[in-house]
């Protein structure tokens, strides 16, 4: 059994500037942070062709055992802080699969994005059969809503309800924004359907954990959208080659910090606290917190399980 849900996230912008948008919130957010570890070893960046599909493929593997307290470390199987994520970028249509080296087949999640210029209207998007289509809960996220941000996540910077953008001229979103957009015709919209599907087989955790996850990723994607839009006057005149320009740079750094950390490793210095950790490409800020919580409620578990 898996637990597949759809998250519909609308936006007051096109889907060509979405694409920019999405690129470039996440190349500051990478290098806006922080922490320590062995971090993310890139195994494939390559440009990829099959069944008619054509884009970038990545492999990446997050290496987590330097970001857990010790006990952790004295009680995780070999390998089960370690984790896969494919990534097939054909935009408008995205797929990322993560997977565990510890629990292989029995721990997948898969997000499938469909970028479409609508107010998120349509129904099965993905194409799934009927019977697990009527399986999916459709789950609406509205930027706007200060009621779907945790109190801890708020920042009144990157509220859409008080945001005005200074060179487009689109918000403050009240809480009819979307209705009123299907009024107005020339106003730009998109809509983001991501199918997320998570399967986490273990007895006695499975739906527990399945639905830890998944609320993981609703605040992953309600956060992100919002600060994407608030941020909207530093990207919506960029181009796609200003966003390779970005990535490029970013890689530099990552490639200088890696350089620093191995001399730093030779030297013993203890640096993981305020070194910082550069993160490439689209989700990976938020996989490294995601994968650490899951692991972290995990062990919480199985630890009140033996107890009694």
């Amino acid at each position: 059994m898996v637990l597949i849900k759809e998250y519909r996230v609308v936006l007051p912008c096109t889907v060509e500037e979405y694409q920019v948008g999405q690129l470039y919130s996440v190349a500051v957010a990478s290098k806006n942070e922080t922490g320590g570890g062995e971090g993310i070893e890139v195994l494939k960046n390559e440009p990829y062709e099959k069944d008619g599909e054509k884009g970038q493929y990545t492999h990446k593997i997050y290496h987590l055992k330097s970001k857990v307290p010790a006990f952790v470390k004295m009680i995780a199987p070999e390998g089960s802080l370690v984790f896969h994520e494919k990534a097939w970028n054909a935009y408008p249509y995205c797929r990322t699969i993560v997977t565990n080296e510890y629990m292989k087949d029995d721990f997948i999640i898969k997000i499938e994005t469909w970028h479409k210029p609508d107010l998120g209207t349509l129904e099965n998007v993905h194409k799934l059969d009927p019977p697990t289509w009527k399986s999916v809960e459709v789950v609406p996220i509205d930027i706007a809503d200060g009621e779907q941000v945790a109190p801890a996540d708020y920042k009144a910077e990157e509220d859409p309800s008080l945001f005005k953008s200074a060179k487009t001229g689109r918000g403050p979103l009240g809480p009819n924004w979307k209705k009123e957009l299907v009024s107005k015709a020339d106003c730009p919209r998109m809509c983001a359907y991501k199918l997320v599907t998570v399967k986490f087989k273990w007895w006695g955790l499975q739906n527990k954990v399945e639905s830890f996850i998944h609320k993981q990723e609703k605040r992953i994607f309600t956060n992100f959208h919002r600060q994407l839009f608030c941020w909207i006057d530093k990207w919506v005149e960029l181009t796609m080659e200003d966003i390779r320009r970005m990535e490029a740079e970013t890689q530099k750094e990552l490639e200088e910090v890696l350089g620093l950390e191995t001399k730093w490793k030779e030297t013993g210095r203890n640096y993981l606290n305020n070194k910082k950790h550069i993160l490439l490409r689209c989700g990976v800020v938020y996989v490294k917190a995601l994968m650490l919580d899951i692991w972290m409620t995990w062990f919480q578990i199985r630890i009140k399980i033996l107890n009694g």
